[in-house]
C-alpha cells in the first residue's frame, strides 16, 4: 500500500459498513467523526484470557474462567418483569451456580452433558460461588482466545465494545498507509515501532510484547509533539518586555496583613515571587504547584489586586461554572470587608445574552477591573481594555494553546497558572517547560489531616452507616465510581445504578449523582444544590475532581479505588478536609487483588500529595500498561506521566537535541517532522475555537 500523507482525517465513519446516521451520531458523541479520529481512539484496558481454573480456585470478585460439563436441566424462571435461567456445574473441587438475565432462549441450548468454558465474574454469596452473566465458549473456541489480546474501549449509551472493535478492524482495513514523520535517527536510537505498525497493534496485539512496542512509539509521539509545542511557545514568550510594570502594591500588603489567618512561609514565598515578576519590567510566566488545599487561590486573588491598585485589568479563569461562582463570591466579600474601590464580575457560559452583553460592556469600558469566568473568557466577543494579568486555576485542565490564547488577550499580559496536581519537580519542569516554577509545599496549620483506610466490598454496609452517621451530623459525602453506566466489557462500580442502589439502603438521605455526559446546566444545578447542603450524598465519576469547594463534606467513599493512579486518588480525597471537621477517606478495593492493596497503602499513609507523586513514579513501572490510566492528565491520550516517566524525561533531551542541531525545523529530514507539528498545533487550535 502507497504511503503518503494522511487523508484519513477526511474520511468520514459513514464509508464504513453498518454505520449510518443513528451509529455515527452516537461516535460523534465519543468525539470520532473521521477515520482517523477512530484510529487514535485507544484502548482503555486489555482483556487477557486465561487458562480455566478448577471451581475450587475460584475468587470472589475476579472475572475467571471454569470448564465443566451441564449435569442437570437449566432452570427458567420468572419474577418481577425478569427471565432468569441457571444452571449448576461441578468438577472435584466443588459446585459453580451460573446465571442469565433476560436470555431465556439459554434454557433450549444448555443441553444435559454438554461441555462448555464459562468465562464471567465470580460472586459469593450464601448459598455458595455465583457466575453472573458469564459468556459460553467451546473448548475450540477459547483455545483461540487465549492467543489474542482483547482491547476494551471507552462507550456510550446504544454503541459497545464489538461495534467499536468492529469499526476499527474495517478501518485498518481500508486506511491510508502514513508517512513515518519521526526522524529515523530517533526511532532507531530509542528503538521505536513504524508509526503504522504502531496503530494497528495498539488496537490488536497479537502478545504482550507487540502491546508494549505499539504503545510505546505511540507514547513517545505523544510527548514529542507536547514538548515541541511547549518549546515554542517558551521561545516566544521569553524575553518579552511587559507593558505592565506593577510597581505599587502597598494596597495588596495591607489586605494581605489583614487576612483573618496568616499565610504560611511557602505562600508567603510564592506571593513575593508573583510581585517580583510583576515588577521586573518582563511578561511574568509562572506556575504555581501546590497541594490540594495549600491556599494559591488566595496568592492569585493578592495578584489581582496589585494590579487593579496600579490602574489595570485582572482576569481569572477555572473550569467549572460552580467555581467561577464561588471564587466570584468570595472576592466580592473581600472587596466588600475590606472596603477596596475595585469592582469584580462573573463570566460564564449558562448567562443569557443580555447578562453577558452587559458583562463585556462593563469589560471593555474598564467598569470591571477583575474578572472571573470559565472559557468564556477567552471568547471572541471579550475585549478587555487594559488587561495586565491573566490567571488560570487547575492549568491541567487547560491546554498549554488554550493558555497561550487566553495570555493573548490584551498586549501580552503577565500569566499565572495554577494546578493542584502533584507532578515530582523533576517532571514539572519538562510539562511546564514555558513557566517559571513556584511550589506550596505546606498546608494552613488549621487543617486537620483526613483519616483514610483502605477496605474491601465486605465493609460497603458499614461505610454507608458511617456515611448516615455523618449525615445525621449535619455533614455530607461524595462517592466516586469510575462508569457512568454499565459496560459490557467492564466490571466496575457505575454511577447510575450505584444511586438506585443507594436510595435503597439509605432512604432517609437526599442522593444526586453527576457524570461528565450530563448537559453542562444539570451539572451546574447539581454541584449548587450539593454546595448549598441540599443533598446529602452524591455520587460521581471523576468529574469532581476539579469542582467546588464544600467545606461541610466529610466523607469521600471511593469505589473500585484499585483503578485509578494514585496522584488522581489524591485530588478526589482532596475534595474533603477542606473545613474545620475531621475528613474521612475510605478507598474500597474491589479486585481484591493484593498488588493494588498495596499501593493503596501509600494514600493510606500519607496526605501529602508531592510524596504520593513520588511514589507513584516508583510503583507504576513501564509493564503497567493493561489497566485504566490516569485520565485528563494534560493532553495525553495514551502516555501517563507517571507510568511513562523515563519515557518522558528521554523525550525532553530529544526535542533539547533536535533543537539545538536545527532550531527552525528547515531541514530536509525534517520537514515531515515539521509538517505534522503544524499539523498537531492546527487542530489543537481548532479544538479551541481559535
Amino acid at each position: 500500500m502507497e504511503l503518503e500523507d494522511n487523508m484519513n482525517d477526511q474520511i468520514t465513519l459513514k464509508t464504513l459498513k453498518g454505520i449510518g446516521d443513528k451509529t455515527a451520531a452516537l461516535f460523534a458523541r465519543l468525539g470520532i467523526e473521521t477515520l482517523d479520529d477512530l484510529l487514535h481512539y485507544y484502548p482503555r484496558g486489555y482483556d487477557t484470557f486465561k487458562p480455566p481454573c478448577a471451581i475450587g480456585e475460584l475468587m470472589d470478585g475476579e472475572t475467571q474462567a471454569v470448564e465443566g460439563y451441564i449435569k442437570s436441566s437449566a432452570t427458567a424462571r420468572h419474577f418481577g418483569g425478569i427471565s432468569m435461567v441457571t444452571v449448576v456445574i461441578s468438577d472435584m473441587t466443588g459446585k459453580l451456580k451460573l446465571v442469565w438475565y433476560h436470555m431465556p432462549y439459554l434454557k433450549n441450548t444448555l443441553h444435559i452433558d454438554s461441555h462448555y468454558i464459562f468465562r464471567g465474574k465470580v460472586t459469593k454469596k450464601k448459598a455458595g460461588l455465583t457466575m453472573d452473566q458469564p459468556q459460553i465458549f467451546t473448548p475450540e473456541l477459547y483455545e483461540a482466545m487465549q492467543k489474542h489480546i482483547q482491547p476494551i474501549y471507552a462507550q456510550t449509551k446504544g454503541l459497545g465494545n464489538k461495534t467499536i472493535q468492529s469499526a476499527i478492524e474495517q478501518t485498518l482495513n481500508i486506511r491510508k498507509l502514513e508517512q513515518d514523520w519521526l526522524p529515523s535517527g530517533l526511532r532507531k536510537k530509542n528503538e521505536l515501532a513504524e508509526y503504522n505498525f504502531a496503530i494497528e497493534h495498539i488496537h490488536f496485539p497479537e502478545d504482550e510484547k507487540e502491546l508494549f512496542f505499539a504503545r510505546k512509539r505511540l507514547v513517545y509521539d505523544e510527548f514529542f509533539l507536547f514538548i515541541l509545542k511547549v518549546r515554542r511557545l517558551k521561545e516566544k514568550r521569553s524575553e518579552i518586555k511587559s507593558s505592565f510594570a506593577i510597581k505599587n502594591d502597598t494596597l495588596c500588603r495591607s489586605v494581605w496583613s489583614k487576612l483573618p489567618y496568616s499565610l504560611t512561609a511557602a505562600q508567603e514565598r510564592t506571593l513575593n515571587e508573583v510581585l517580583a515578576d510583576m515588577r521586573s519590567g518582563m511578561a511574568m510566566n509562572r506556575l504555581i504547584q501546590g497541594d490540594v488545599g495549600s491556599g494559591k487561590t488566595i496568592i492569585a486573588v493578592l495578584a489581582l489586586l496589585a494590579v487593579a491598585e496600579n490602574g489595570h485589568q485582572g482576569a481569572l479563569m477555572v473550569p467549572t461554572e460552580v467555581l467561577a461562582r464561588q471564587h466570584f463570591e468570595a472576592i466580592e466579600a473581600l472587596l466588600k470587608e475590606q472596603e477596596l474601590p475595585m469592582k469584580a464580575i462573573l463570566l460564564t457560559g449558562s448567562m443569557t445574552a443580555k447578562e453577558k452583553r452587559e458583562a463585556y460592556k462593563k469589560i471593555a469600558s474598564h467598569e470591571a477591573d477583575i474578572v472571573i469566568g470559565t472559557h468564556a473568557l477567552i471568547q471572541e466577543k471579550v475585549v478587555y481594555d487594559d488587561l495586565a494579568l491573566v490567571v488560570t486555576d487547575e492549568q491541567h485542565r487547560f491546554g498549554v494553546l488554550q493558555r497561550e490564547q487566553f495570555g493573548n488577550k490584551g498586549d501580552l499580559p503577565h500569566v499565572l497558572v495554577m494546578s493542584a496536581t502533584p507532578i515530582p519537580r523533576t517532571l514539572a519542569i519538562i510539562l511546564y517547560g514555558d513557566l517559571d516554577i513556584s511550589v506550596i509545599d505546606e498546608l494552613p496549620a488549621n487543617r486537620l489531616p483526613i483519616k483514610n483506610c483502605v477496605v474491601d466490598t465486605s465493609y460497603r454496609k458499614r461505610a454507608y452507616k458511617f456515611i448516615a452517621d455523618e449525615a445525621a451530623k449535619g455533614h455530607q459525602a461524595y462517592i466516586i465510581c469510575p462508569m457512568v453506566e454499565k459496560s459490557e466489557m467492564i466490571e466496575a462500580e457505575n454511577v447510575i445504578d450505584y444511586t438506585k442502589a443507594l436510595k435503597e439502603e439509605l432512604p432517609g438521605l437526599e442522593i444526586s449523582y453527576l457524570h461528565g455526559k450530563m448537559k453542562p446546566k444539570e451539572k451546574n444545578s447539581i454541584m449548587e444544590q450539593f454546595a448549598a447542603g441540599n443533598i446529602d450524598v452524591l455520587v460521581s465519576t471523576t468529574v469532581i475532581e476539579v469542582g467546588v469547594n464544600v467545606p461541610n463534606a466529610t466523607v469521600m467513599m471511593i469505589e473500585n479505588a484499585e483503578r485509578f493512579g494514585l496522584a488522581q486518588l489524591h485530588q478526589l480525597r482532596g475534595r474533603v478536609g477542606r473545613g474545620r471537621e475531621q475528613s474521612y477517606c475510605i478507598m474500597v478495593n474491589v479486585g481484591g487483588n493484593p498488588d493494588k492493596n498495596a499501593r493503596l497503602q501509600v494514600l493510606k499513609k500519607s496526605n501529602d500529595g508531592f510524596y504520593i507523586a513520588s511514589e507513584d513514579l516508583k510503583l507504576r513501572g513501564p509493564g503497567d500498561i493493561f489497566g485504566v490510566r490516569q485520565s485528563g492528565e494534560l493532553e495525553f491520550k495514551l502516555a501517563d506521566i507517571y507510568t511513562d516517566a523515563a519515557i518522558l524525561k528521554t523525550v525532553s533531551e530529544d526535542v533539547q537535541a533536535l533543537l539545538e542541531k536545527d532550531e527552525e525545523l528547515s531541514l530536509p529530514e525534517h520537514a515531515l517532522l515539521k509538517k505534522r507539528l503544524d499539523r498537531y498545533m492546527a487542530r489543537s487550535a481548532e479544538k479551541l475555537n481559535l
